[in-house]
C-alpha cells in the first residue's frame, strides 16, 4: 500500500505538540487518542517532523544523529507501568505548560527521569526484557554503538568543561577515533553507554506500538528525512571522510539556501556538506543505512530540500550569511538508483520547494516522487501560479500550509491587500472562516494526498505557528484536547468524504 494509491487526507502534527502531563506531546497515551481522532475524522496520514534528537534551536532538523530517536518522545506511563520508574506527582508535573515546551526545563526533567527508569531496567527487569533489550542492542549496532559511544564521551567533556565542546575538541585521539582510546572510552562509560542503548529501545519500542496501532486503524505514518546532518553529531565523528572537512575535521563549506521568500539573506544552515565523491565510491552505502532505517519508523518519508540531491548551495564556512554562496552538483539519479536498488521502490516524498530548476523536477519524475504544492504560496501572482488548486497534478501532496509557514489565519491577517483579494475570490470567502475554505481548496483538487497542520484545522492564528526560519528558538506549540472539541473532526471529515478522501458515510445523507 502506498500514500498515493487513492485520494487520501491526513494532519501534519509533530508528536512534540500533543497533549500530556510531562511538558512535552510524546509517544504516550495521547499518540494513540490522536490516531482514534484522526480515524473518526476520516483522515488516513500522519505526518510528523523528523523523529531524530533535537538540535541546536532545539530543531529536530539538526540533530546529533541521523539514526536515533529522540529521547524527549519517550512516553514516562509505559516506564511506571513496568515498575522501572516511580510515578510523576502532581506537583512536579504541575511545573510545565500545556500550550508550549520549555524545551530546557523539559529535557531536564525527562533525561533525569529517564534515567531513573534505566537504573531501575538494569536492577528489576525480567528475563523477557532483558532478553529484547540485548536483541535489539544487536540488531541496531551498526549506528547505535558508536551513538552510544559519542553521547556518552560528549555528555562527560560538558560536565568536565562546564559547557558545549564539539567533537573536534575533544582529547586528539578521541576526535581522530583511535582504536586504543576508543576501547578506553568504551569501558570507562561502559554504564552511561547501557543509559544511552536504554533510551533508544524505549524509544523504538513504544513508537512500534504507536506504529501498529496506527496500521490497525488504517492510518499511514509519513515521517521527514532532513538531507543533512549536524556538524557535531555521531555521523559526522564517526565518518568524517564521508563531509568535506579540513585537517582539524572543521567544515570547508556549509549547507543552506539562497535568499528567497523567507529571508532576503538567505538561511545558512551551518551543516557540512557531503564529500559525494567519497559516498559514492562505497556505493552510497551510508545513504541506504540511513532510509532503511527511516523506513523501520514510517511508512512514507518526506525528503526535505529535496533540491539539494541535484545541486546543493554551497556557503564558505567563514560566511555569515548565505548570500556568497553558490550553486554545486549533487549525485542526483545515481544516489537514488542506488537507493532503489536496495531497497526498492522509494516511498518518498519530494519536497520541491524553494529554487525549483528543471534538472529538480526531471529527477522527481524520474523516480516518480510526488512534489508537494502550498496554498499559502498561490496567491502573489497570477491564474498561472503552480500552487494554484486547479494547477495541480495527481502525483502530488498538497497543503494549506507546512511547519516553515504561518498558520492560515495568521497568514490571512499579514498577506497583501491583493493576496487577501485574489485568495477570497479564489476560495469564495472573506477573513471569517478562511482556513476552511482553504481546507476545501485543497481536498477539492486532483493531489491525491492533501495534507493540513492541525492548526489550521482548528483555525488558529500566528501566535501557534511551529517554526519561523532563520529566527532561532521555534518548534514549541502544543495543543489541549479542549482546544478542539467535538467539530473540528466532524467537518474535516465531512469534507474529506464530500471530496473523495474519506467514507461517504462521514457525510450523514439522508436515507432514499
Amino acid at each position: 500500500m502506498t500514500v498515493l494509491d487513492r485520494r487520501r487526507c491526513g494532519i501534519l502534527l509533530h508528536p512534540t505538540s500533543l497533549p500530556g502531563p510531562h511538558g512535552s506531546g510524546d509517544f504516550g497515551p495521547a499518540a494513540f487518542h490522536f490516531i482514534d481522532w484522526l480515524h473518526a475524522a476520516g483522515q488516513t496520514v500522519w505526518q510528523m517532523l523528523p523523529l531524530n534528537p533535537i538540535g541546536p534551536g532545539n530543531s529536530p532538523y539538526a540533530s546529533v544523529s541521523a539514526f536515533a530517536g529522540s529521547p524527549l518522545l519517550v512516553a514516562l506511563e509505559p516506564l511506571v507501568a513496568k515498575g522501572w520508574l516511580a510515578p510523576v506527582g502532581a506537583v512536579e508535573a504541575a511545573q510545565f505548560s500545556a500550550r508550549q515546551v520549555d524545551f530546557d526545563r523539559v529535557t531536564r526533567f525527562r533525561m533525569a527521569a529517564l534515567r531513573a527508569a534505566a537504573e531501575g531496567f538494569f536492577a528489576r527487569a525480567g528475563d523477557a526484557d532483558r532478553d529484547a533489550f540485548a536483541a535489539y542492542c544487536a540488531e541496531h549496532a551498526h549506528w547505535l554503538d558508536d551513538y552510544a559511544l559519542f553521547m556518552a564521551i560528549d555528555e562527560a567533556t560538558r560536565a568536565s568543561a562546564s559547557g558545549f565542546a564539539p567533537w573536534t575538541h575533544w582529547p586528539a585521539p578521541l576526535a581522530r577515533r583511535e582504536p586504543r582510546a576508543l576501547a578506553a572510552a568504551r569501558r570507562h562509560h561502559a554504564r552511561a553507554i547501557d543509559f544511552w542503548c536504554f533510551c533508544q529501545w524505549c524509544f523504538d519500542s513504544q513508537w512500534q506500538a504507536v506504529r501498529r496501532y496506527a496500521a490497525e486503524r488504517g492510518v499511514l505514518l509519513v515521517g521527514d528525512l532532513p538531507i543533512f546532518v549536524a556538524h557535531h553529531s555521531a555521523d559526522c565523528w564517526t565518518r568524517p571522510e564521508l563531509y568535506r572537512l579540513d585537517a582539524e575535521f572543521e567544515p570547508t563549506v556549509v549547507a543552506g539556501v539562497p535568499p528567497d521568500y523567507f529571508s532576503a539573506t538567505g538561511q545558512r544552515w551551518g551543516n557540512p556538506l557531503y564529500d559525494w565523491d567519497a559516498m559514492q565510491r562505497d556505493g552510497y552505502a551510508w545513504w541506504i543505512a540511513r532510509v532503511r532505517r527511516q523506513l523501520q519508523l514510517a511508512d512514507w518519508l518526506r525528503v526535505d530540500h529535496f533540491r539539494g540531491f541535484a545541486a546543493c548551495w554551497e556557503i564558505p564556512a567563514d560566511a555569515e550569511t548565505a548570500v556568497d554562496g553558490r550553486w554545486v552538483p549533487s549525485p542526483g539519479a545515481e544516489l537514488f538508483e542506488a537507493l532503489q536498488a536496495a531497497l526498492g521502490r522509494l516511498p518518498l516524498i519530494a519536497e520541491d520547494l524553494g529554487v525549483i530548476t528543471p534538472d529538480v523536477e526531471a529527477l522527481r519524475d524520474r523516480f516518480g516522487l510526488p512534489g508537494m504544492r502550498i496554498l499559502q504560496f498561490a496567491f502573489g501572482a497570477d491564474a498561472d501560479n503552480g500552487y494554484l488548486p486547479h494547477n495541480f497534478v495527481p502525483n502530488t501532496c498538497a497543503y494549506t500550509g507546512t511547519h516553515d509557514n504561518d498558520t492560515f489565519a495568521g497568514w490571512w491577517r499579514a498577506a497583501s491587500a491583493r493576496e487577501r483579494a485574489f485568495a477570497a475570490a479564489y476560495l469564495g470567502c472573506d477573513g471569517e472562516g478562511a482556513h476552511w475554505a482553504a481546507i476545501r481548496a485543497v481536498s477539492q483538487s486532483v493531489a491525491r494526498l492533501a495534507v493540513f497542520p492541525l492548526q489550521d484545522v482548528l483555525g488558529l492564528d500566528g501566535e501557534h505557528r511551529m517554526n519561523t526560519p532563520g529566527q532561532g528558538q521555534a518548534w514549541a506549540w502544543r495543543f489541549g484536547w479542549d482546544m478542539v472539541g467535538p467539530d473540528a473532526g466532524r467537518r474535516l471529515g465531512q469534507i474529506s468524504a464530500a471530496c473523495g478522501r474519506a467514507p461517504l458515510a462521514r457525510l450523514e445523507l439522508p436515507m432514499g
